[in-house]
């Protein structure tokens, strides 16, 4: 499972013109599900997400998490996350998993983030043509892969 979190200003998620989803100062968070992916990845990346110190502290450090600072999460599902550019130039994206194995993921990876937030997590729709709008705050932006555990 792979994620790629974005610290925003504020983000929001259209499907045919209209608003599904908006949230202010937080986090934006981009997941790709592959085959292999499994609960304990969700849990593992969920924790991650919401306790990860990128919000600045009153030095101006990053030092704080989005728990920390009452932030909001959106979280959007990206199946390019797992494109493959090995060969040639137009992407293949076979390791992303197909929706029967990664929708259920994904709303277990978004049950989670509201379990730890406590808050209700904004979401785009699995499958949908979405434009998603952002100002990313810093910028800041993290690639996190729940198989290479650093």
């Amino acid at each position: 499972m792979r994620i790629l979190i974005q610290r925003v200003q504020k983000a929001s998620v259209r499907i045919e013109g209209n608003i599904k989803s908006s949230i202010g100062k937080g986090l934006l968070v981009l997941i790709g599900i592959e085959d292999n992916d499994s609960e304990e990845d969700a849990e593992w990346l969920s924790k991650k997400t919401v306790n990860l110190r990128i919000f600045d502290d009153e030095k101006g450090v990053m030092n704080r998490s989005v728990l920390e600072n009452g932030g909001e999460i959106l979280v959007v599902s990206q199946f390019t996350l797992h494109a493959s550019t090995k060969k040639g130039n137009r992407p293949s994206y076979i390791k992303a998993s197909k929706p029967d194995h990664a929708i259920p993921l994904y709303e277990t990876f978004c049950r989670m983030i509201s379990r730890e937030t406590g808050k209700e997590t904004a979401t785009g729709e699995f499958g949908a043509d979405m434009k998603v709008e952002l100002i990313n705050d810093g910028p800041v932006t993290i690639w996190i892969d729940s198989k290479n555990k650093e």
